[in-house]
């Protein structure tokens, strides 16, 4: 009775009944007499209850101050009962709709529930609350609608998430459901298969009956770097920020997982017909270095150009936003399906409609609306295309004497690209670097990387810059730059011995990896140069990152030792996973190790240490069973890496590339 009086003193307007009938409602929802709610429960039962909308409840529940357990008890959901009935600014954006510009003057206007007549969403913005009170983000309607619909569509089934799907397309629901990891994880694994090993993953179930906030951020390690580690551009966002629902970072990570999946496929390994789109006297060594995007672009002129239209498309807003090219693109890959008649319609949203209306006959009407089609919207329409290319190429198979000798994927250098790539990338270096060996022709990437690695190391007045209006530098002056780099390299004693600035010029393979190699190198051991400063060394060798592993297996009762990185016992993944044991123990099940003596047995190994190695985020201390000084130096090391990012491949590990598996180690 006392704490119905308390709650009637700091709520006096609900009458003494009714605070005893808000007690009924929560002990009813607490059915195991916890004293507690978790905010799903509350938001879905509270949406019944009051008859207000997902957004609102959620939002009157985020204005009370929940401990940061982020329980419900009595107090707080008599507290979120009157902030409902009050109102709040924001609870009355959200009930009145997403707000879009009005026309002419720029200005918002309201822009009330109801939809447009053509479907889809009102292409609206949503403002939605930062990190304090004055901070507003802004989310587009579209995309949250059209990611939350793919979403919806390839993990429905899912065996630990298919139960909460579908996600409605026109709330936040799906947000609050990121947070605990496991649905942006299996994203992933959709965008890039095999990417992240399941197993890893904390998940509801016998061993754990809910996810708390030591599993989420777990399970979101691993998702922000797996995200790195497919070449995602994850920047300002951490675990606690996917945990804490910031829907602007959620939703813009959403959209670089999804991109590269449908980029990822745009490849000539698997689309041999892409060489078709080749130029008059265009290589197929220049054709390969066009990002994703130019190829797309490249793939819908060739179209239209066959279909004898007399426009081109060069980005994916202004260009589409009339749907006059979109309708000639579907004519011409599907003529007996789609049909140009959308071209007689003078109505931009009822010609975009039909437009879409052709793609779904072609069972594509995915990530645009009317209303984002008309808007141009870069991100939607992007993934239309290349949701169409995947699906409806349109392009004649090659016969066997047209086939052109393309590289494989596992053809000496080319993994050591891919990872030296996402390194670069990771540095922030401009323009990202899209194809490894070309990109670093001109110096200008390379010269950022070693200020990047070695502040100061570099004076840019004598660097030559890329021509302001575009186009290639001189050869004499990339030469120029390369030159520098190698002589910044031997400054810093790289071993680069007979490697002159006209070979990166050129595009020498092994040398470009060779020098890229120990840049990337420095910037593993400098980040260790603590630990080599108090073994009175200037920088760790590969042996004294040997010795480190080594003892780390020890460390976890496990036998297994190598010589060098180059050692075969690394091939089978089982030492890579005893190190991982060494440093925390509780990580590795080895119910799920195997011996590693067959080819899959191998990968399955690889793939779950780079998984755990990605758990592991940041380690909490750990202390050495027995007083070795060298043992409690690394680990002081090994906690200040935690964190990093691991761009290798199982393959890498199983193929003994040694190199990478030096960044895993290192990392």
């Amino acid at each position: 009775m006392a704490a119905i009086l308390k709650l009637q003193r700091k709520y006096p307007q609900f009458p003494q009944n009714e605070i005893f009938q808000l007690q009924d409602a929560f002990r009813r929802l607490d059915v195991d007499d916890k004293g507690y709610l978790d905010e799903a429960t509350v938001i879905k039962a509270t949406q019944q209850t009051e008859r207000q909308s997902y957004d609102v409840v959620r939002q009157a529940l985020r204005e009370v101050e929940l401990d940061s357990s982020r329980r419900v008890e009595l107090e707080d959901y008599v507290d979120l009962i009157s902030k409902l009935r009050e109102s709040s600014p924001a609870q009355k954006r959200l009930s009145s709709g997403p707000v879009r510009p009005a026309a002419g003057n720029g200005v918002s206007a309201p822009s009330h529930a109801s939809k447009p007549s053509l479907g889809g969403s009102t292409g609206g913005k949503i403002h939605v609350q930062g990190s304090s009170a004055n901070v507003t983000h802004t989310i587009n309607e579209d995309e949250r609608t059209a990611f939350t619909t793919h979403i919806n569509a390839v993990l429905a089934g899912d065996p630990d998430i298919g139960h909460l799907l579908p996600f409605p397309t026109d709330t936040f629901e799906m947000f609050d459901h990121c947070k605990d990891g496991l649905t942006l994880a299996k994203l992933i694994n959709d965008s890039v298969p095999d990417t992240i090993d399941e197993r890893v993953l904390n998940r509801p179930g016998k061993k754990i009956k809910t996810l708390n906030a030591f599993h989420m951020t777990e399970n979101n390690n691993i998702v922000i770097e797996s995200a790195k580690g497919i070449g995602c551009s994850v920047v300002n966002i951490g675990s606690q920020d996917i945990i804490e629902v910031r829907e602007h970072l959620i939703l813009g990570l959403i959209w670089q997982i999804i991109r590269r999946g449908l980029l990822g496929k745009i490849d000539i390994k698997l689309h041999p017909e892409l060489y078709r789109l080749l130029e008059e006297d265009e290589t197929l060594e220049q054709f390969l270095r066009l990002p994703p995007e130019q190829i797309l672009l490249r793939w819908f002129n060739y179209h239209l150009k066959n279909a004898k239209w007399d426009r081109r498309v060069t980005n994916f807003s202004g260009d589409v936003k009339d749907g006059e090219n979109y309708t000639v693109l579907l004519n011409q890959l599907a003529p007996e399906l789609c049909s140009r008649s959308p071209l007689q319609t003078r109505d931009l949203l009822h010609r975009a409609e039909q437009v879409l209306q052709n793609a779904e006959k072609l069972d594509c009407r995915k990530f645009l609306t009317p209303t984002a089609l008309v808007a141009g919207n870069p991100k939607l329409n992007l993934a239309f295309v290349a949701n169409l290319f995947n699906t409806h190429p349109g392009l004649d198979p090659l016969t066997e004497e047209e086939k052109p000798e393309i590289e494989d994927f596992d053809a000496e250098g080319e993994r050591e690209a891919r990872v030296f790539t996402l390194w670069l990338n990771s540095l922030d270096v401009q323009p990202p670097v899209h194809s490894f060996f070309d990109d670093l022709r001109d110096g200008t990437v390379l010269l950022q990387a070693y200020d990047k690695v070695i502040p100061g190391s570099v004076n840019f007045r004598h660097v030559n810059k890329p021509p302001a209006h575009g186009g290639e530098m001189s050869r004499f002056k990339m030469v120029e730059n390369t030159n520098y780099a190698v002589e910044l390299g031997k400054q810093n004693r790289f071993s680069l011995v007979g490697i002159q600035g006209a070979d990166i010029t050129d595009g020498q393979r092994t040398l470009t990896l060779g020098l890229v190699w120990q840049l990337m190198r420095r910037d593993i051991v400098s980040t260790l140069s603590g630990l080599a400063q108090r073994m009175g060394k200037r920088e760790l060798s590969d042996s004294d990152m040997i010795k480190w592993s080594n003892d780390m297996s020890r460390k976890g009762g496990k036998s297994s030792q190598v010589r060098s990185f180059k050692d075969p016992a690394i091939t089978s993944g089982v030492f890579l996973l005893d190190v991982l044991n060494g440093m925390k123990s509780s990580y590795v099940d080895y119910e799920l190790v195997t011996p590693g003596r067959t080819p899959d047995d191998a990968y399955n190994n690889a793939k779950l240490s780079i998984s755990i190695a990605r758990k592991m985020g940041k380690l909490s201390p750990i202390s050495p069973e027995r007083p070795d000084p060298y043992i409690s130096i690394l680990l002081d090391v090994a906690d200040s890496r935690a964190g990093s990012t691991i761009y290798l491949l199982p393959d890498d590990i199983v193929q003994g590339r040694a190199r990478l598996v030096t960044t895993f180690v290192g990392e």
